[in-house]
């Protein structure tokens, strides 16, 4: 099933991540479970430079949806380039999408994913309003 990245997504952050050796399955090719962690670098990436990581004691961001469409085999070695997008900011939600290109190939997708992020009050356990900060970055 392949999702729906709407038109209107902003780009929030660019950053390279080098495809190491390890990466590859017997197959010879990225593992699919590895541009999960791609995803998930460039999603932490974004949310640390911002100034939105977790704080245990108070509120923070909790994904609850993630998902990746694998369009062409990535294969060691090379360098990804992310990209990635914040859109449909709710009251307590916003959703992510990242673009994983090769630099050596830019103008071609290798894998598209996103997800959906809900800011959490960790000791109430439910969610929170985003912060005005992050409304801002987001909207």
């Amino acid at each position: 099933m392949r999702f729906h990245v709407p038109a209107e997504k902003k780009l929030t952050h660019e950053m390279v991540i080098p495809i190491r050796w390890g990466d590859m399955d017997l197959m010879g090719h990225v593992n699919n479970t590895i541009y999960f962690r791609y995803l998930e670098i460039a999603r932490l990436e974004w949310l640390y430079k911002v100034g939105g990581p977790p704080d245990p004691a108070g509120c923070g961001p909790v994904i609850v949806n993630a998902f990746c469409n694998f369009i062409r085999q990535l294969e060691f070695p090379g360098d990804i380039l992310a990209r990635h997008y914040v859109t449909n900011p709710g009251r307590s939600s916003f959703d992510t999408y990242i673009t994983l290109t090769r630099t050596d190939d830019p103008g071609t997708i290798y894998a598209e994913g996103g997800s959906k992020t809900v800011w959490t009050d960790f000791k109430a356990r439910k969610s929170a309003p985003l912060p005005d900060w992050l409304r801002a970055l987001v909207s």
